[in-house]
């Protein structure tokens, strides 16, 4: 089985305490520390900005991924990359000329995402699969943490799969996302999940108790 890819999502940490937050995620085992950039136009939702993210960025030698859920993101791909962002994901719907746009990230030497919401089609962001490092489905509808799984993303997911054996990109996946989810998922394709309130953030066990249990190959799925 490959190594899952655990994201702990830091618009879930304490901001009172980010220091201690990072470090704490870092020593537990974190592989990618996700942050969600919103614009209050694409999402309905104001998010972290730069300054959040250049603080992240400065705190962790882990990769950092930025997730552009803003209008217009080709505008801004270069800016996150100057401050260090590793891997770099747009929403096709917010971007005239999505295509230009994941070759910028290229061309600065990153990894390019792709985030797909939960009414986009595959058909729509077939082309752009041969241009696409890591391919993250929404399996809630962007914006806002604690909602509840869409279980009907799971045949867009299975799809992609598919997919997977023609075009190289990660599979990632982002929203609700539970250790039952994750156990599911990971057994079926999936690589990588970002970690919100429903697996990680809030509970009684610390970061590294959850991590280490959440990266065990033999969890159990749940039917």
């Amino acid at each position: 089985m490959t190594k899952k890819l655990l994201c702990p999502s830091m618009m879930c940490a304490d901001f009172s305490n980010l220091q201690k937050e990072i470090e704490e995620l870092d020593r537990a085992g974190s592989d990618i520390f996700h942050i969600d950039i919103m614009d209050g136009e694409f999402v309905p939702s104001f998010g972290m900005g730069l300054q959040d993210f250049k603080e992240i960025r400065n705190k962790t030698q882990k990769l950092v991924d930025v997730h552009l859920m803003i209008m217009n993101p080709g505008n801004y791909v270069e800016l996150f990359a100057d401050s260090g962002a590793d891997i770099i994901y747009i929403h096709p719907e917010a971007d005239k000329h999505p295509a230009r746009t994941l070759d910028k990230i290229r061309k600065k030497g990153k990894k390019t995402g792709v985030a797909i919401n939960p009414g986009t089609a595959i058909s729509t962001i077939k082309e752009l699969l041969p241009l696409v490092d890591y391919l993250m489905v929404m399996t809630v509808n962007p914006g806002f943490s604690g909602q509840t799984y869409l279980d009907y993303v799971d045949d867009k997911i299975i799809e992609l799969v598919q997919l997977k054996k023609k075009y190289p990109f990660e599979i990632m996946v982002d929203g609700a996302i539970s250790p039952e989810k994750i156990a599911k998922l990971s057994k079926i394709g999936v690589r990588g999940f970002v970690l919100g309130t429903s697996a990680l953030f809030g509970k009684k066990e610390d970061y590294a108790k959850i991590i280490k249990h959440l990266k065990q190959e033999d969890m159990e799925e749940v039917r």
